[in-house]
């Protein structure tokens, strides 16, 4: 009988076992990698987090997924379905919508409804604009999908050349524009630009300086809501045993000291408690400042150098707490405007938390198709600057910051709305902009990574591949972006990239080491 040797798989290590670098994982595993998933806190997830409730896990992050597809085909490479380990609830109602004076806006799945809920609304006026800014937003989504989104490293000058291809496109990117310019060309009604403003708010920007082709936004939403059944949690629960079945070793409570680079390449991985972790490929699944300002060590202070200087985008305030509501009914997803939306803006922008904000209210009980239960799990955002702006005054020491006039704000806001909680949540389950950047490391606290206000703010994040041949990058830090598709996506180009390298490599005659974990 003759004895095959099978080669020896590769190793990978990935830093970070957010939505990023799990799904990194799961690519990777499923091509033969050995891998390692290093996350810092007890759990994995990264910002798919909860806070403990006496109704059970709340969530304190993310609440809804959008572009399904992106998931599907991340557990398709697994060889399995979604749907098989999560229950996702495809949501009628995108989003409910409240003004101080008192006038309310549903949008749904079925754009008839929404026509029939904005007619109602504001009449045949708001119908037509709503048409016309819709046909515009749907024709940018189509032609920047490819180009942009799906590609692992867009490049300007190609998508320049794309443009002049379709010209009809040029006008609807209103490129010399900001969003709210655009949004005042586009609605008579200031509720709805202030409605359709919110959504640069999704990345971490204003729609005072925000490019008006981010308008596009507001199709990932139109293309389908879904809520996953029991909370967000869920989604990156099951992606961890997963990976569990499928061999990846996975290390909680793992502080990476510093990344070890010899020769132009890593070697290892060095955690805090002395243990060293070889590996062939590594990818950084965090902030990439990180890198780029030395938290990991002097070796990649070289990587993605424009994070260390780039203006940060926003962060939030977080409320999660448990409570019996009375007042309006509340969809899943709903957002409470505040009556000075410029005023709200200007405030961010000058790193100043907003004396009179606008409030995203996530009912989590709700939209699952039966009745909520007595005790509701709620989560509560508003969006605040990032500690690193520097227009903001220093951060205040998460201990000993008074956060009762900001709760008691919102607590006003929401009676002026008629909204009231048994009992009444207080500061304990805040997680503010200081704690985002004690738990992510030189992120600041800035929950999207880079800004992004300007034209060419999205072709300025960086991309999968490095200076450092096997060291790559995938996060909502990274190319495509934020968001929990976008993040997700970013983990596909990184593998993509790493098994072409590996493939070009190889055919060079070159080959990769393998080395095990050990203790110093």
């Amino acid at each position: 009988m003759t004895h095959v040797t099978r080669p020896t798989p590769q190793r990978a290590v990935i830093i970070g076992a957010g939505i990023a670098g799990l799904a990194c994982a799961a690519r990777l595993r499923a091509t033969g990698y050995a891998v390692t998933l290093l996350e810092r806190h007890g759990v994995v997830g990264g910002k798919i987090r909860t806070i403990p409730s006496p109704a059970g896990p709340i969530d304190a992050g993310p609440t809804v997924l959008t572009m399904r597809h992106v998931f599907d085909d991340l557990f398709a490479q697994l060889g399995t379905r979604v749907e098989d380990h999560v229950t996702l609830i495809k949501q009628d109602e995108l989003a409910r919508h409240f003004w101080p004076d008192g006038s309310t806006l549903s949008l749904y799945a079925d754009e008839t409804r929404t026509i029939d809920a904005l007619r109602s609304f504001g009449g045949d006026t708001a119908v037509t604009d709503f048409l016309k800014f819709t046909r515009r937003t749907r024709q940018l989504f189509a032609a920047f999908d490819a180009p942009m989104m799906q590609a692992p490293e867009p490049k300007l000058a190609a998508l320049t050349k794309h443009v002049l291809r379709q010209p009809h496109l040029i006008p609807a990117m209103a490129p010399l524009s900001t969003l709210k310019t655009l949004l005042k060309r586009s609605f008579r009604d200031p509720r709805l630009r202030q409605l359709f403003g919110r959504y640069a708010t999704y990345v971490g920007g204003s729609p005072t300086h925000a490019p008006a082709i981010l308008s596009l936004i507001w199709q990932a939403e139109a293309n389908g809501v879904w809520v996953v059944e029991g909370g967000m949690h869920k989604l990156t629960q099951a992606l961890g045993k997963l990976l569990d079945a499928h061999g990846v070793e996975t290390h909680t409570n793992a502080h990476v000291d510093h990344i070890d680079v010899q020769d132009g390449t890593v070697r290892a991985v060095h955690l805090e408690n002395g243990t060293h972790i070889p590996c062939d490929v590594l990818i950084h699944a965090g902030d990439p400042r990180a890198l780029a300002t030395g938290a990991l060590g002097p070796d990649t202070r070289h990587i993605a150098p424009q994070t260390a200087k780039a203006k940060r985008s926003f962060s939030a305030r977080v409320l999660s707490f448990a409570a019996t509501p009375q007042g309006p009914d509340l969809a899943h997803h709903n957002v409470f405007f505040a009556a000075d939306a410029h005023s709200e803006f200007n405030d961010l922008m000058a790193g100043r938390i907003p004396a009179q904000p606008s409030f995203y209210i996530c009912a989590l009980d709700r939209g699952h198709g039966t009745p909520p239960p007595p005790l509701e799990r709620f989560e509560i955002i508003t969006n605040a600057p990032a500690t690193g702006d520097t227009n903001a005054p220093a951060p205040a020491d998460t201990a000993t910051e008074d956060l009762s006039p900001w709760l008691h704000q919102i607590t006003r806001q929401m009676a002026q709305h008629g909204i009231r909680f048994a009992p009444t949540p207080d500061t304990t389950t805040i997680t503010t902009p200081q704690a985002f950047g004690q738990m992510f490391p030189a992120s600041l606290g800035a929950l999207y990574g880079q800004t992004p206000h300007g034209l060419t703010a999205a072709l300025q994040r960086p991309t999968a591949r490095t200076q450092i041949p096997n060291l790559y990058l995938a996060g909502g830090g990274t190319h495509p972006g934020a968001g929990v598709p976008m993040a997700t996506l970013s983990a596909r180009h990184a593998a993509e990239a790493i098994l072409s390298d590996q493939t070009s490599t190889s055919r060079s005659g070159q080959t990769a080491t393998h080395g095990g974990m050990s203790t110093a």
